[in-house]
Protein backbone atom coordinates (compact mmCIF):
# COMPACT_ATOMS: atom_id res chain seq x y z
CA UNK A 1 0.00 0.00 0.00
CA UNK A 2 1.39 3.15 -1.08
CA UNK A 3 1.92 5.73 1.93
CA UNK A 4 -0.32 8.22 1.78
CA UNK A 5 0.20 11.97 1.00
CA UNK A 6 -2.18 13.16 3.58
CA UNK A 7 -0.31 11.25 5.98
CA UNK A 8 3.16 12.99 6.05
CA UNK A 9 2.30 16.67 3.78
CA UNK A 10 0.87 18.24 7.39
CA UNK A 11 4.21 17.08 9.58
CA UNK A 12 6.61 18.62 7.32
CA UNK A 13 4.43 22.05 7.03
CA UNK A 14 4.77 22.32 10.68
CA UNK A 15 8.45 21.36 10.72
CA UNK A 16 9.09 24.10 8.18
CA UNK A 17 7.29 27.13 9.94
CA UNK A 18 8.81 26.46 13.30
CA UNK A 19 10.64 29.56 12.49
CA UNK A 20 8.00 31.67 11.36
CA UNK A 21 5.28 33.50 12.80
CA UNK A 22 2.80 31.02 11.24
CA UNK A 23 3.76 28.37 14.18
CA UNK A 24 1.11 30.92 16.58
CA UNK A 25 -1.91 29.03 14.20
CA UNK A 26 -0.41 25.24 13.78
CA UNK A 27 -3.49 24.21 15.97
CA UNK A 28 -5.79 26.25 14.41
CA UNK A 29 -4.77 25.56 11.05
CA UNK A 30 -4.83 21.69 12.19
CA UNK A 31 -8.43 21.71 13.67
CA UNK A 32 -9.59 23.60 10.25
CA UNK A 33 -7.66 20.46 8.21
CA UNK A 34 -9.33 18.25 10.54
CA UNK A 35 -12.92 19.53 10.32
CA UNK A 36 -12.83 20.57 6.22
CA UNK A 37 -10.83 18.07 4.51
CA UNK A 38 -9.53 14.95 6.31
CA UNK A 39 -13.53 13.99 7.41
CA UNK A 40 -14.42 14.34 3.78
CA UNK A 41 -14.30 11.49 1.60
CA UNK A 42 -11.78 11.82 -1.86
CA UNK A 43 -12.75 9.34 -4.51
CA UNK A 44 -9.12 9.38 -6.25
CA UNK A 45 -7.00 9.55 -2.92
CA UNK A 46 -5.70 6.22 -3.55
CA UNK A 47 -4.72 6.27 -6.68
CA UNK A 48 -3.36 9.70 -6.53
CA UNK A 49 -1.36 8.42 -3.82
CA UNK A 50 -0.20 5.12 -5.61
CA UNK A 51 0.74 7.52 -8.36
CA UNK A 52 3.09 9.21 -6.14
CA UNK A 53 4.57 7.01 -4.71
CA UNK A 54 5.36 5.22 -8.35
CA UNK A 55 7.57 8.48 -9.29
CA UNK A 56 10.94 8.31 -9.44
CA UNK A 57 12.72 8.95 -5.99
CA UNK A 58 15.54 12.30 -6.86
CA UNK A 59 15.93 15.32 -5.02
CA UNK A 60 17.60 18.28 -7.15
CA UNK A 61 18.93 21.17 -5.83
CA UNK A 62 18.67 22.44 -9.57
CA UNK A 63 15.45 24.71 -10.03
CA UNK A 64 14.48 28.33 -11.04
CA UNK A 65 11.57 29.76 -10.36
CA UNK A 66 11.83 33.52 -11.66
CA UNK A 67 11.05 33.10 -15.79
CA UNK A 68 7.73 32.59 -16.91
CA UNK A 69 8.41 28.64 -16.90
CA UNK A 70 8.89 26.84 -13.68
CA UNK A 71 12.21 24.45 -14.06
CA UNK A 72 12.65 22.16 -11.99
CA UNK A 73 15.55 19.26 -12.41
CA UNK A 74 17.32 18.01 -15.23
CA UNK A 75 16.74 15.46 -17.75
CA UNK A 76 20.11 13.67 -16.76
CA UNK A 77 18.78 13.63 -12.98
CA UNK A 78 16.10 10.68 -13.87
CA UNK A 79 16.92 7.59 -13.85
CA UNK A 80 14.13 6.45 -16.02
CA UNK A 81 13.13 8.02 -19.61
CA UNK A 82 11.49 10.95 -20.22
CA UNK A 83 8.54 9.46 -22.38
CA UNK A 84 7.88 7.37 -19.05
CA UNK A 85 7.91 9.71 -16.92
CA UNK A 86 5.46 11.93 -18.52
CA UNK A 87 2.87 9.05 -19.09
CA UNK A 88 3.58 9.20 -14.54
CA UNK A 89 2.92 12.99 -14.85
CA UNK A 90 -0.38 12.45 -16.94
CA UNK A 91 -1.90 10.37 -14.45
CA UNK A 92 -2.51 14.04 -12.67
CA UNK A 93 -4.33 15.69 -15.45
CA UNK A 94 -5.93 18.09 -16.16
CA UNK A 95 -2.53 20.19 -15.53
CA UNK A 96 -4.53 23.76 -15.50
CA UNK A 97 -1.71 26.39 -14.12
CA UNK A 98 1.60 26.77 -15.23
CA UNK A 99 3.79 26.05 -17.43
CA UNK A 100 5.98 23.58 -15.96
CA UNK A 101 9.28 21.87 -17.02
CA UNK A 102 10.05 19.27 -14.60
CA UNK A 103 13.40 16.81 -15.65
CA UNK A 104 13.39 18.23 -19.14
CA UNK A 105 9.46 17.41 -19.70
CA UNK A 106 7.43 20.61 -21.16
CA UNK A 107 4.11 20.63 -19.25
CA UNK A 108 2.31 22.82 -21.39
CA UNK A 109 -0.90 23.92 -19.56
CA UNK A 110 -4.20 25.19 -20.14
CA UNK A 111 -3.52 28.39 -18.40
CA UNK A 112 -0.71 30.87 -19.28
CA UNK A 113 -0.42 31.19 -16.08
CA UNK A 114 2.97 33.50 -16.76
CA UNK A 115 1.15 35.77 -19.08
CA UNK A 116 -0.91 36.88 -15.61
CA UNK A 117 2.56 37.42 -13.51
CA UNK A 118 3.44 39.28 -15.75
CA UNK A 119 0.89 41.67 -15.98
CA UNK A 120 0.82 41.78 -12.44
CA UNK A 121 4.37 41.93 -10.85
CA UNK A 122 5.35 45.58 -12.62
CA UNK A 123 2.63 47.31 -10.24
CA UNK A 124 3.02 45.19 -6.63
CA UNK A 125 5.53 46.28 -4.23
CA UNK A 126 8.64 43.93 -3.89
CA UNK A 127 8.24 40.46 -2.63
CA UNK A 128 11.54 40.33 -1.34
CA UNK A 129 11.56 38.84 2.12
CA UNK A 130 7.53 39.54 2.75
CA UNK A 131 5.30 36.69 3.85
CA UNK A 132 3.02 35.90 1.25
CA UNK A 133 -0.67 34.61 1.32
CA UNK A 134 -2.13 33.21 -2.43
CA UNK A 135 -6.00 32.66 -1.63
CA UNK A 136 -7.25 29.83 -4.43
CA UNK A 137 -3.46 29.19 -5.48
CA UNK A 138 -4.07 26.52 -7.65
CA UNK A 139 -1.32 24.17 -8.45
CA UNK A 140 1.00 26.88 -6.62
CA UNK A 141 2.74 27.85 -9.78
CA UNK A 142 1.89 31.23 -8.46
CA UNK A 143 3.53 30.12 -5.11
CA UNK A 144 6.68 29.20 -7.17
CA UNK A 145 7.07 32.68 -8.63
CA UNK A 146 6.42 34.69 -5.63
CA UNK A 147 9.25 33.02 -4.12
CA UNK A 148 11.70 33.78 -6.63
CA UNK A 149 11.04 36.85 -6.63
CA UNK A 150 11.96 36.68 -3.23
CA UNK A 151 9.43 36.40 -0.68
CA UNK A 152 10.32 34.55 2.56
CA UNK A 153 7.32 32.37 2.75
CA UNK A 154 4.89 31.25 0.50
CA UNK A 155 1.34 30.16 1.39
CA UNK A 156 -1.06 28.59 -0.80
CA UNK A 157 -4.54 28.38 -0.13
CA UNK A 158 -6.81 25.87 -2.44
CA UNK A 159 -9.71 23.20 -1.55
CA UNK A 160 -9.22 20.88 -5.18
CA UNK A 161 -7.86 17.85 -4.45
CA UNK A 162 -6.15 17.30 -8.17
CA UNK A 163 -4.32 20.76 -7.18
CA UNK A 164 -2.99 20.24 -3.87
CA UNK A 165 -1.91 16.51 -5.58
CA UNK A 166 0.11 18.37 -8.28
CA UNK A 167 1.68 20.68 -5.65
CA UNK A 168 3.10 17.58 -3.73
CA UNK A 169 4.31 16.08 -6.70
CA UNK A 170 6.68 19.24 -8.02
CA UNK A 171 7.29 19.89 -4.48
CA UNK A 172 8.23 15.96 -4.01
CA UNK A 173 11.67 16.95 -6.08
CA UNK A 174 12.71 19.77 -4.15
CA UNK A 175 14.91 20.34 -1.22
CA UNK A 176 12.76 21.94 2.06
CA UNK A 177 11.55 25.39 0.74
CA UNK A 178 9.23 27.78 2.76
CA UNK A 179 6.57 26.98 0.18
CA UNK A 180 3.31 25.36 1.08
CA UNK A 181 -0.16 24.80 -0.25
CA UNK A 182 -3.08 23.63 2.66
CA UNK A 183 -6.13 22.16 1.25
CA UNK A 184 -8.44 24.35 2.23
CA UNK A 185 -10.92 27.35 1.58
CA UNK A 186 -10.08 31.48 2.66
CA UNK A 187 -13.55 31.40 4.60
CA UNK A 188 -11.13 28.31 6.70
CA UNK A 189 -8.21 30.26 7.89
CA UNK A 190 -8.07 32.31 10.79
CA UNK A 191 -7.45 36.22 10.29
CA UNK A 192 -4.06 35.64 10.72
CA UNK A 193 -3.01 39.61 10.38
CA UNK A 194 0.46 39.27 9.56
CA UNK A 195 0.99 39.07 5.90
CA UNK A 196 2.58 41.14 3.74
CA UNK A 197 0.78 40.64 0.84
CA UNK A 198 -2.09 38.98 0.07
CA UNK A 199 -3.13 37.78 -2.97
CA UNK A 200 -6.49 36.83 -4.35
CA UNK A 201 -6.34 35.80 -8.18
CA UNK A 202 -9.27 34.83 -10.07
CA UNK A 203 -11.53 34.07 -6.53
CA UNK A 204 -13.64 36.83 -6.06
CA UNK A 205 -16.46 36.21 -8.81
CA UNK A 206 -16.73 32.20 -7.61
CA UNK A 207 -18.00 33.84 -3.85
CA UNK A 208 -21.79 33.95 -2.81
CA UNK A 209 -20.43 37.28 -1.14
CA UNK A 210 -17.70 38.68 -2.50
CA UNK A 211 -17.83 41.59 0.10
CA UNK A 212 -17.46 39.20 2.87
CA UNK A 213 -14.20 37.72 0.85
CA UNK A 214 -12.90 41.00 0.91
CA UNK A 215 -12.72 41.34 4.50
CA UNK A 216 -11.12 38.09 5.25
CA UNK A 217 -8.36 39.66 2.97
CA UNK A 218 -8.13 42.69 4.90
CA UNK A 219 -8.42 40.08 8.21
CA UNK A 220 -5.42 37.99 7.01
CA UNK A 221 -3.07 41.21 6.00
CA UNK A 222 -0.66 42.79 8.54
CA UNK A 223 -1.17 46.82 9.20
CA UNK A 224 0.03 48.14 6.09
CA UNK A 225 0.08 45.04 4.08
CA UNK A 226 -1.21 45.24 0.45
CA UNK A 227 -3.76 43.08 -1.59
CA UNK A 228 -3.31 42.13 -5.34
CA UNK A 229 -6.79 41.44 -6.45
CA UNK A 230 -7.77 39.79 -9.83
CA UNK A 231 -11.17 39.51 -11.19
CA UNK A 232 -13.64 39.35 -13.43
CA UNK A 233 -15.17 42.75 -14.65
CA UNK A 234 -17.45 44.38 -16.96
CA UNK A 235 -17.54 48.00 -18.58
CA UNK A 236 -19.54 50.36 -16.38
CA UNK A 237 -20.07 53.04 -13.68
CA UNK A 238 -19.70 52.39 -10.46
CA UNK A 239 -23.80 51.26 -10.35
CA UNK A 240 -23.02 48.45 -12.26
CA UNK A 241 -22.25 44.48 -11.41
CA UNK A 242 -23.28 41.87 -13.52
CA UNK A 243 -25.33 38.49 -12.05
CA UNK A 244 -25.83 35.85 -14.69
CA UNK A 245 -29.21 34.33 -14.43
CA UNK A 246 -27.69 30.54 -14.46
CA UNK A 247 -24.24 30.02 -16.22
CA UNK A 248 -21.53 32.89 -17.18
CA UNK A 249 -19.02 31.19 -19.81
CA UNK A 250 -20.61 28.09 -18.85
CA UNK A 251 -19.62 28.18 -15.63
CA UNK A 252 -22.34 27.70 -12.59
CA UNK A 253 -20.39 29.38 -10.18
CA UNK A 254 -20.07 32.64 -10.77
CA UNK A 255 -22.48 35.36 -8.80
CA UNK A 256 -20.79 38.82 -9.79
CA UNK A 257 -19.09 40.38 -11.65
CA UNK A 258 -18.69 44.07 -11.17
CA UNK A 259 -17.59 47.20 -12.58
CA UNK A 260 -13.58 48.35 -11.72
CA UNK A 261 -15.69 51.58 -10.74
CA UNK A 262 -17.68 49.17 -8.56
CA UNK A 263 -15.06 47.19 -7.10
CA UNK A 264 -13.05 50.16 -5.50
CA UNK A 265 -16.36 51.35 -4.06
CA UNK A 266 -16.78 47.66 -2.41
CA UNK A 267 -12.95 47.43 -1.67
CA UNK A 268 -13.17 50.73 0.34
CA UNK A 269 -16.08 49.78 1.71
CA UNK A 270 -14.52 46.93 3.02
CA UNK A 271 -11.67 48.56 4.70
CA UNK A 272 -8.81 49.43 2.03
CA UNK A 273 -6.99 51.99 1.36
CA UNK A 274 -4.83 54.13 -1.88
CA UNK A 275 -7.13 51.14 -4.16
CA UNK A 276 -5.78 52.07 -7.93
CA UNK A 277 -6.17 49.81 -10.80
CA UNK A 278 -3.31 48.09 -11.97
CA UNK A 279 -4.17 46.57 -15.44
CA UNK A 280 -7.54 45.60 -17.54
CA UNK A 281 -7.22 42.94 -19.79
CA UNK A 282 -9.67 40.74 -21.86
CA UNK A 283 -8.31 36.74 -22.05
CA UNK A 284 -7.28 35.68 -25.10
CA UNK A 285 -7.92 31.86 -26.66
CA UNK A 286 -4.27 31.98 -27.10
CA UNK A 287 -4.00 32.61 -22.53
CA UNK A 288 -6.44 29.83 -21.55
CA UNK A 289 -6.50 26.88 -24.60
CA UNK A 290 -6.91 23.08 -24.74
CA UNK A 291 -3.74 21.50 -24.85
CA UNK A 292 -1.94 17.81 -24.65
CA UNK A 293 -1.99 18.09 -20.54
CA UNK A 294 -5.38 19.70 -20.62
CA UNK A 295 -7.52 18.04 -23.61
CA UNK A 296 -11.38 19.30 -22.30
CA UNK A 297 -13.23 22.02 -22.95
CA UNK A 298 -11.40 25.47 -22.64
CA UNK A 299 -12.02 29.15 -23.43
CA UNK A 300 -13.10 29.22 -26.85
CA UNK A 301 -15.68 26.60 -26.40
CA UNK A 302 -17.17 28.83 -23.93
CA UNK A 303 -17.43 31.78 -26.44
CA UNK A 304 -19.81 32.57 -28.79
CA UNK A 305 -18.64 30.93 -32.07
CA UNK A 306 -19.32 33.52 -34.20
CA UNK A 307 -18.25 36.96 -32.03
CA UNK A 308 -15.55 35.87 -29.52
CA UNK A 309 -16.33 39.39 -27.54
CA UNK A 310 -19.29 37.65 -26.14
CA UNK A 311 -19.58 34.15 -23.55
CA UNK A 312 -21.52 31.20 -25.16
CA UNK A 313 -24.35 32.45 -22.98
CA UNK A 314 -24.44 36.00 -24.71
CA UNK A 315 -22.45 37.98 -22.00
CA UNK A 316 -19.91 40.33 -22.63
CA UNK A 317 -16.29 38.07 -22.97
CA UNK A 318 -14.10 37.37 -19.78
CA UNK A 319 -12.34 40.74 -18.90
CA UNK A 320 -9.98 40.84 -16.26
CA UNK A 321 -8.84 43.69 -14.01
CA UNK A 322 -6.38 44.08 -11.24
CA UNK A 323 -6.90 46.30 -8.53
CA UNK A 324 -3.73 46.97 -5.60
CA UNK A 325 -4.71 48.26 -2.38
CA UNK A 326 -3.23 48.83 1.20
CA UNK A 327 -4.41 48.04 4.51
CA UNK A 328 -4.43 51.23 6.73
CA UNK A 329 -1.53 51.15 9.03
Amino acid sequence: MAESVFDTFYSKFVETIQDSDLVHFEHELALSLEHHFFASKHGRKDEWDQSIAALPNVKTDNYRFDQGTVKIGDSTELEIGLSEFEDQLKRFMPWRKGPFDLFGSQIDTEWRSDWKWDRIAPHISSLKDRQVLDIGCGNGYHLFRMFGAGAKLALGIDPTLLFFYQFQLLSRFLPALPIHLLPLRGEHLPSFGQFDTVFSLGVLYHRRNPIDHLTELLGFLAPGGEVVLETLIVDGDRSTVLMPTDRYAKMSNVWFLPSTDALVVWMHRAGFKNVRIADINQTSTQEQRTTQWMNFHSLSDFLDPSDHNKTFEGYPAPKRAVIVADKPG
